[in-house]
């Protein structure tokens, strides 16, 4: 077995004394002199190397097998007497700042097991000589710079287990020859620019528990890896796969843990097969064509923690579409489930609230969902994210959502949702967006809901609030993307605490009903970008205060009863791009700039 000799803050011995690396306390104390002249070779990047940095040796021979500078922040280029440690069998760079291309005396290491490079800024192509290594066990170059393509030689690395060269600038296909890579355990070549068909020899890697080629430019059908039964990993989302998934995939898949093809052209419907797959973890189909009912019997995936349908045609608009999520009750470890953008039709079904008390998302929005929104699915303690907008859903919102303490997310938007906005509301001072608009919601805005001390989004657009905004609204100084309550039936003066909102990007007061002088305050919102209080009663004359926006670029205070002249400042807010003061009672001229 090899030793392991580490000196801490090697640089600060380096630059006092580089001599020490030679004595009997050295760094290569135990490396005979060919290794250590190839050590001193590479001084100049050891000299910038903090923290632990490591040169195993063999008890044996005392040669040089291991060199390890994991997270040391060493800049500048690999140097090529690296080839010259003919012993090595594992270099190990991750996380530093190499750029430069990988020295082809890299492939005179025949010994070599692990080359792990990831997190650099290695450029050129994969080594062709790299092929020379013939025992190399372990290639990791993700997140760098290389390019080219990856070389056909790869099939001479027959004792390569892993192979993780992600998020580079590779292109072309993935070659035929990886077929011949029979101990091959790994493949991830996600995030690159490679395209073309998965060759069909893939299916003679027969040991792969890792398949991710995602985000790249694959296509045809999907790659034939459903008769490699060891696999557990499958990641082929966001290509241009199409096609159906085989009908036996589950059957051929009993260890399979995590199964994403999102993002393609996949077409058909989803079939009972996949309820074989017992030890499913993660099912993710989204953003693809797949349609009809869902026929997955879930109660045998007992494991699942994540079901994300969302974007395809899945559905059929009638009662019974969402029957399967009785199933998932048996699914005690499901935190996501994700079904917005189909067809599905029916009514919210009871068993909702008896899904894990684990869950954390539930997406529905975009669907035919009728009839109300259950008071039972309070029962979800620790869901921080409900969406169920855009469907056909009535009655009122009901009061036990203000139990639901951990939410950050309610998107209620583009319903039938009557009555008024419940004051439990401000129970969940966890909130961040809170989507209400397009519904029938009336009286008026509870004060409660300044308890949301989060929020950075709040819309109540389009419905038929009425009475005053609430000055406690106007605390919550979180407030920054949005803050919408146009097209209602507000009124009064708008409250001069607007001015607390500072860092708010957007501000839509339109089609109300308010009154009086535009509050001075206004001025103090000063990241704001757009700014709309058309279609109201405000009179007077437009504050001098508002010359304090400069980073607006929308500005529209038409149909209102303003009066006096325009204000000649509005032509020194130079990113302004719309301006609308039309159907005032405005005199004098319009500043020439704007």
């Amino acid at each position: 077995m090899p030793n392991s000799i580490s000196i801490i803050c090697l640089a600060t011995l380096v630059i006092c004394c580089f001599s020490l690396l030679l004595n009997s306390h050295s760094l290569f104390a135990h490396a005979k002199e060919a290794d250590r002249l190839s050590l001193l070779a590479m001084k100049s990047q050891l000299q910038d190397t903090l923290g632990v940095t490591s040169v195993t040796c063999g008890h044996r021979r005392q040669r040089v097998t291991g060199l390890d500078l994991r997270h040391q922040s060493v800049g500048g280029v690999l140097s090529p007497f690296v080839g010259n440690l003919n012993f090595l069998r594992s270099i190990n760079l991750p996380n530093n700042s190499f750029r430069g291309k990988i020295p082809h005396e890299v492939g005179n290491l025949f010994r070599l097991q692990n080359l792990t490079l990831t997190n650099n800024y290695f450029l050129g192509k994969i080594l062709t000589d790299l092929s020379h290594c013939s025992n190399l066990m372990k290639f990791e170059a993700s997140n760098n710079k290389l390019e080219g393509e990856i070389p056909v030689k790869i099939s001479n690395l027959l004792m390569l287990q892993i192979l993780n060269i992600a998020e580079n600038h590779l292109k072309g296909q993935l070659p035929a020859s990886i077929g011949n890579l029979s101990a091959l355990q790994e493949i991830d070549v996600r995030g690159n620019r490679l395209g073309g068909r998965i060759p069909s020899t893939i299916s003679h890697v027969r040991n792969l528990i890792s398949f991710n080629v995602a985000y790249n430019q694959f296509s045809g059908m999907i790659p034939p890896i459903y008769n490699i039964s060891s696999l557990q990993y499958i990641f082929i989302h966001t290509n241009r796969f199409h096609g159906s998934v085989p009908l036996d995939n589950g059957v051929n898949l009993p260890n399979l843990r995590y199964f994403s093809i999102s993002g393609n052209n996949l077409t058909g419907s989803l079939q009972d097969s996949l309820s074989n797959a017992t030890n499913l973890q993660g099912l993710e189909i989204n953003r693809n064509l797949f349609s009809g009912k869902v026929s997955i019997n879930f109660s045998r995936l007992q494991n699942l923690s994540r079901l994300n349908l969302g974007e395809n045609n899945l559905g059929t608009g009638t009662t019974n579409d969402l029957d399967f999520i009785t199933l998932l009750t048996n699914c005690t470890k499901l935190e996501v489930l994700d079904l917005h953008s189909n067809r599905f039709g029916g009514v919210l079904p009871f068993s909702l609230a008896n899904l894990s008390t684990t869950m954390t998302e539930i997406a529905i929005g975009s669907n035919q969902i009728s009839d109300t929104i259950p008071d039972v699915i309070a029962n979800l303690v620790n869901l921080n994210a409900l969406g169920v907008e855009s469907n056909q859903l009535a009655g009122t919102i009901p009061l036990a959502i203000g139990e639901l303490k951990s939410i950050q997310i309610l998107f209620l938007n583009e319903n039938f949702l009557r009555g008024t906005i419940p004051s439990s509301l401000g129970n969940l001072t966890l909130l961040t967006q809170l989507i209400l608009e397009v519904n029938n919601l009336q009286g008026k805005i509870p004060p409660s809901n300044g308890n949301c001390q989060n929020l950075i989004l709040l819309t109540t657009r389009k419905n038929k609030l009425s009475g005053i905004v609430p000055r406690q609204l106007l605390r919550i100084i979180t407030l920054s993307v949005l803050l919408d309550l146009s097209d209602n039936l507000l009124s009064g003066h708008f409250p001069t605490k607007v001015g607390n909102l500072k860092n708010l990007v957007s501000l839509d007061i339109s089609s109300n009903m308010f009154s009086g002088e535009i509050p001075t305050t206004l001025g103090g919102c000063t990241s704001l970008e757009y700014l709309g209080m058309q279609d109201n009663s405000f009179t007077i004359s437009i504050p001098s205060t508002l010359s304090s926006l400069k980073s607006i670029t929308e500005l529209d205070l038409s149909r209102n009863n303003l009066s006096g002249h325009i204000p000649q400042y509005l032509e020194n807010l130079s990113f302004l791009l719309f301006l609308n003061m039309s159907y005032n009672h405005f005199e004098g001229k319009v500043p020439i700039e704007c």
